[in-house]
């Protein structure tokens, strides 16, 4: 039986105690009927998961024996870096869910032209905490003991301006090469993928200029939601771990 995941920011190593707050009392206890005595996965970030055994469940927390560390899943050697132009609500968090399942280094979220969402100040930052928090789940859901970095939204302007080793790809329905028949020099790569109508005429030239790659994804337009994971599959497969 494959032990639950749950994600903590705190440090972890064996033979320590964690406590962790009501929102995992919550998912512990009432989601997933877990008790004292009951065995989970911790996991950080760092590259590994951490067995644990429940000792304390109540409605305002929970406490962990950490057992022993656990060699987490190898992650992928392309490290692919998701440039998802915002779609709007449930679009944007399905790009960030299926992105992190499929093995993606980094995402970094895109205000272009087309975007419907407009995000400053305070509205951003809860996007973004909200964001993080799909990151997680899909971490936790997935068995990814490394959480891919989400950086907060660039114009196309800052993005292409910003230096990277990485190859830079676009999707582009007219792009003569496809992405299939493309071939990687390197272990680094940007893929963008636009929004609802794809990315303007103004935002094309920009990142053809600035040594941008147009690749096709086939001979269907795809939604932007399924356009990224459909792409990331593609690339994973010839130059990951897939």
């Amino acid at each position: 039986m494959r032990l639950s995941r749950v994600y903590t920011d705190q440090a972890l190593a064996p033979e320590i105690t964690v406590q962790l707050d009501e929102s995992a009392a919550n998912y512990l206890g009432r989601s997933l009927k877990l008790k004292r005595g009951d065995n989970v996965v911790l996991f950080n970030g760092d590259g590994s998961d951490y067995a644990a055994d429940i000792t304390e469940l109540t409605r305002k927390g929970v406490v962990l024996e950490v057992r022993s560390r656990l060699p987490g899943a190898g992650e992928s050697p392309l490290k692919l870096t998701l440039v998802q132009a915002i779609g709007r609500g449930d679009r944007m968090d399905y790009s960030l869910q299926k992105a992190t399942e499929l093995g993606v280094y980094a995402i970094q979220p895109l205000q272009s032209a087309r975007v419907a969402v407009k995000l400053d100040g305070k509205r951003l930052e809860r996007r973004i905490e909200h964001w993080r928090g799909v990151v997680l789940s899909a971490c936790e859901q997935s068995g990814r003991a490394v959480v891919p970095r989400l950086f907060g939204p660039l114009s196309p302007q800052q993005w292409v301006s910003r230096e990277t080793a990485a190859t830079r790809l676009v999707l582009d329905p007219l792009a003569e090469l496809a992405l299939s028949a493309f071939e990687l020099c390197g272990p680094e790569a940007e893929l963008a993928v636009g929004p609802e109508g794809g990315f303007d005429d103004q935002e094309m030239a920009l990142m053809r200029a600035a040594g941008v790659m147009p690749v096709a994804l086939g001979p269907r337009i795809l939604r932007t939601e399924t356009a990224g994971p459909a792409a990331i599959t593609v690339l994973q497969s010839r130059f990951g771990d897939f």
